[in-house]
């Protein structure tokens, strides 16, 4: 243990030579200038090391690797040696054993973490479980070590031992609470943990704003993936005051601003809105989400080339973010043309390719010239090359029935319009981010009336979400373009099989519908979108057509209102596209 010890904390990687290689003359610790500094060291050791030949035998080449070699022949030692019996004669032993035991897994911890080798880390901790029974420390070092390695279940159920055996800890829930809002969206334990911190009173007076603003973040998500308009509005108003607890008992913290913020632009109460994103800009003026909503906010009061302007300063320092890059496609389509969104799609992929280094697991080998081919007339790209996607041999993601296809919609989302907040994180996100890619360049061209490049874009999609209902979706309005009524709504009624709650598809469907002289079926279509999303106003437009053409006069003026109120402070996309995380 002290030469692991040695090895991780008193030794630089450039000073250390491997046992195979004869020892250098001069260390580079050495400092010839030094006064009084006559001869180096002679670092040449008297007998040489003994080499072994076999299987299974291994070398360490750097002090990691010898560090965590020795590391992991003590840990083995402290497992053998171990003294677990609670019997009073017996306690100095178990005290003793349980110290060396966690001593080794303490620099287990140091080196592992160091080389990012987190589910090794928390393999190691496991073994070390038997040490633990009323040890707060292992217990913690193991949940750490899980959250790190994305084994987020575990780690929730990990920390409620720790929760137990620290109750007045508030950073422990806070923690648990951060995992059930991000990657594992367990709502309804995210606000027991967040309400465990505010409880907490003047135990935890520091973390109570903290506490309010998970307790917010939750009832923020909550009302989006409400299916019912008055769930919605209950949980909108919740989250509304838990963010204004928290802004008032933290004023400088700009996470407290930004997401009351957020929730007043979800509530499109935009002015306000506006006063409390400057003042997160204010605490923190590079915060990328907050940039983000400043644009959307200013989108909504119809100031595009402001929101525009705001995207491409956010993007000058953080050039891969893909959110930012969907809203720039938006503002780009709606003021400098098609053009100049579809050269953003072409960038994004180019992103892609750099950003994640991977290989399109099904790609058809159509979709590389897609974009060129659109701008060729206005722009000389010759010199860029959109990527390569030609090996179909390294495993797609096919959906084999409508239920895989349901745990699919739910893991993947791939439009930028997601009704849902579920998290979009794991081995899928590198593929829907490509498929959202190509999602927003076919809208383009559908935009521009170019019924086959949009087609050959929602393809590029659809090989890698074969049954996603936002493809579907996507391949109605295709339908749409070409006069095709009936496929069209073949396409909608498959895309709402898999996800009954997807606005777009509901309006879409309720207008053809329509068109098809089903009115009774239409309305009811349209009320349920309404209800799903107050805030659409094109299915508000949408229903007072129908309840005109019914002859309901009255109540189609007052969806026509409603309407053209709501597209007064309609944002570009979504606001929801903004990520709630702790």
């Amino acid at each position: 243990i002290q030469l692991a010890e040695i090895l991780l904390r008193g030794m630089c990687e450039q000073s250390y030579w491997s046992p195979l290689e004869d020892p250098p003359t001069v260390s580079p610790l050495d400092d010839p200038t030094r006064q009084g500094h006559t001869h180096s060291k002679n670092y040449s050791l008297s007998r040489r090391p003994r080499v072994y030949s076999g299987e299974n035998l291994f070398c360490p080449q750097e002090n990691t690797e010898e560090a965590l070699l020795l590391l992991l022949i003590s840990e083995s030692m402290a497992n053998r040696d171990a003294v677990l019996s609670r019997i009073p004669e017996h306690n100095n032993d178990r005290i003793i054993s349980l110290q060396s035991a966690s001593v080794v897994y303490d620099l287990l911890t140091i080196a592992l973490g160091r080389r990012g080798q987190y589910e090794m880390l928390s393999e190691c901790l496991e073994r070390a479980m038997k040490f633990a029974f009323e040890e707060f420390h292992l217990w913690y070092q193991l949940a750490l070590s899980l959250m790190a390695a994305g084994k987020s279940a575990r780690a929730v159920k990990v920390l409620k031992e720790c929760i137990r055996l620290k109750p007045d800890d508030p950073t422990i829930p806070l923690l648990a609470v951060k995992l059930c809002i991000g990657p594992l969206h367990w709502l309804d334990e995210g606000e027991c943990f967040a309400k465990m911190v505010i409880d907490m009173g003047e135990k935890a007076v520091e973390f109570r704003a903290k506490g309010y603003l998970a307790i917010g973040l939750v009832y923020s998500l909550k009302a989006t993936d409400a299916s019912l308009r008055s769930t919605q509005e209950e949980y909108q108003r919740k989250a509304l005051g838990a963010f204004q607890r928290a802004q008032s008992l933290s004023p400088t913290d700009h996470l407290a601003a930004f997401y009351l913020a957020l929730q007043l632009a979800v509530s499109r109460q935009i002015p306000e809105a506006l006063g409390y994103v400057r003042q997160a800009l204010q605490l923190q003026g590079d915060d990328v989400h907050s940039l983000h909503l400043l644009a959307l906010l200013l989108s909504a009061q119809k100031h595009y080339h402001d929101g525009l302007n705001i995207i491409e300063m956010a993007l000058s320092e953080y050039p891969e973010n893909f959110n930012l890059l969907y809203t720039k496609v938006k503002l780009e389509a709606m003021c400098r043309g098609p053009e100049e969104a579809l050269l953003t799609c072409k960038h994004m992929l180019q992103i892609w390719k750099s950003f994640y280094n991977l290989t399109n697991p099904s790609d058809s080998g159509r979709g590389s010239s897609l974009l060129d081919r659109a701008i060729a007339d206005r722009r000389q790209l010759n010199a860029m090359t959109l990527p390569d996607f030609s090996d179909p041999e390294t495993g797609s993601v096919h959906a084999t029935s409508i239920a895989a296809s349901r745990v699919e919609q739910a893991l993947s989302e791939v439009a930028s319009s997601l009704q849902s907040s579920a998290p979009k994180h794991g081995p899928l996100h590198p593929w829907m981010t490509l498929a959202q890619i190509w999602l927003h360049a076919a809208e383009v061209y559908i935009g521009m009336s170019k019924p086959a490049e949009a087609t050959a874009c929602t393809q590029e999609a659809a090989n890698l979400f074969p049954t996603s209902h936002n493809v579907l979706y996507m391949r109605g309005q295709i339908a749409e373009l070409r006069g095709n009524v009936d496929e069209a709504k073949r396409w909608y009624e498959e895309a709402l099989s898999i996800n009954p709650t997807h606005v777009k598809t509901m309006q879409r469907l309720g207008l053809i519908l329509h068109q098809l002289q089903r009115y009774s079926l239409s309305e009811k279509v349209l009320r349920d979108a309404v209800q799903v999303n107050s805030t659409a106003h094109d299915v508000w437009n949408s229903l007072g057509e129908v309840l005109q053409a019914q002859g309901n006069a009255a109540a189609a003026t007052e969806c026509f209102l409603t309407a053209l109120e709501l597209e007064a402070s309609s944002p570009i996309l979504p606001f929801t596209i903004i990520p709630r995380a702790l």
